[in-house]
């Protein structure tokens, strides 16, 4: 049988499945109502602007923060990065590259006690300290990491 022509009955049948569950009242769209996000980290220029605006001034170093980067990254525009906190009552992860135009790149909250874990793909344009804070119980915690960024294969 024809894939394309099984693909358009498939779609057609969906289609109209659901425009009869949304007529019939059994399924209510409603409006999605996105997070609020922290403009003032994420719009800051530097990394200290970044912490500021995190309310995480001066958080302290942990060993219970890891942090998993490649040593080098040999495609800049796709840096792995991995975030683990086994600190209690952690609240939020937030991913930083020191030498990026906007430093702070993601931030991830969590309630209920959820893991603790997050997961990136990050543009780097140099070499650059890759940090990560989290907050966990009201104080911040931190942990860094260099990645060198090579042009071609070449170490830089």
């Amino acid at each position: 049988m024809n894939t394309t022509r099984r693909t358009v009955l498939k779609g057609a049948t969906a289609s109209g499945v659901l425009a009869g569950l949304i007529a019939a009242g059994a399924l209510r769209p409603t409006q999605v109502m996105a997070a609020e996000w922290n403009k003032t980290a994420f719009e800051a220029k530097d990394t200290a602007g970044a912490l500021k605006g995190l309310g995480a001034a001066a958080p302290a170093e942990s060993k219970d923060l890891i942090l998993k980067v490649p040593d080098i990254a040999e495609n800049g525009a796709v840096v792995p990065v991995d975030v683990i906190s086994n600190i209690p009552k952690t609240t939020s992860i937030a991913i930083m590259v020191d030498k990026n135009p906007q430093p702070l790149c993601a931030q991830f909250d969590f309630a209920n006690g959820a893991l603790a874990e997050a997961s990136a793909r990050l543009k780097m344009g140099q070499t650059s300290l890759v940090k990560a804070v989290a907050k966990a119980d009201g104080k911040f915690y931190t942990t860094q990491k260099e990645v060198k960024v090579t042009v071609g294969g070449c170490g830089g």
